[in-house]
């Protein structure tokens, strides 16, 4: 109990000063004074700066997938998922600008994936659709999401990202449920 409240402590610290100043800018004795911990409490948890980054991403990962809700759609779904960078822009913007941008890149797609396979196979229920154009279908709408936030990000985030995906959702409305449609009228491909 003691040592889960010490790493939540640690992630907290480290992303209220993400949101302060550049990834760069930021060291073990930072976090640990913080804390009001010392430096090998901080090495008995972590590895150094960026093992902190990556299991705050793994870590909002996981909430992602444990509070995903089947009755929203992908839209609202990856609304919500966003939640942590939209609370988060600074720091988001400072990994973005850093050596570790692969983790936010990572971060993103996972998220994105998430989202998606699961909204594919909600819609796909009762339509005969392969495994293949399934997993297809989800990858395609992964990769664009993906690259849709990290253009958003690299553009400093000024445009309203709800608005943004609200109206993707909009315009490419049904076009899932005709590909899983179209996928179960075709043959397999090897």
């Amino acid at each position: 109990m003691a040592q889960q409240y010490t790493r939540k402590m640690i992630r907290e610290s480290f992303i209220k000063m993400l949101n302060e100043r550049p990834l760069t800018k930021i060291t073990v004795k930072d976090i640990a004074t913080a804390c009001e911990i010392n430096r090998n409490t901080f090495y008995y948890y972590y590895t150094d700066v960026y093992a902190v980054l990556s299991e705050l991403f793994q870590t909002e990962l996981q909430t992602v997938i444990d509070e995903y809700n089947d009755t929203l759609s992908w839209e609202e779904s990856f609304i919500a998922a966003a939640k942590f960078a939209l609370e988060n822009k600074t720091a988001i913007n400072h990994v973005y600008n850093s050596m570790q941008r692969e983790e936010l890149e990572n971060y993103i797609y996972n998220v994105s994936g998430n989202v998606m396979i699961r909204y594919v196979e909600k819609v796909s229920d009762g339509i005969p659709a392969s495994l293949g154009d399934k997993k297809l279908i989800a990858s395609f709408y992964q990769c664009a999401l993906t690259e849709m936030v990290l253009r958003w990000v690299a553009s400093g985030m000024k445009e309203d990202s709800d608005t943004i995906i609200r109206r993707i959702g909009q315009l490419f409305d049904g076009n899932i449920e005709l590909s899983l449609k179209r996928s179960a009228g075709l043959r397999d491909v090897q």
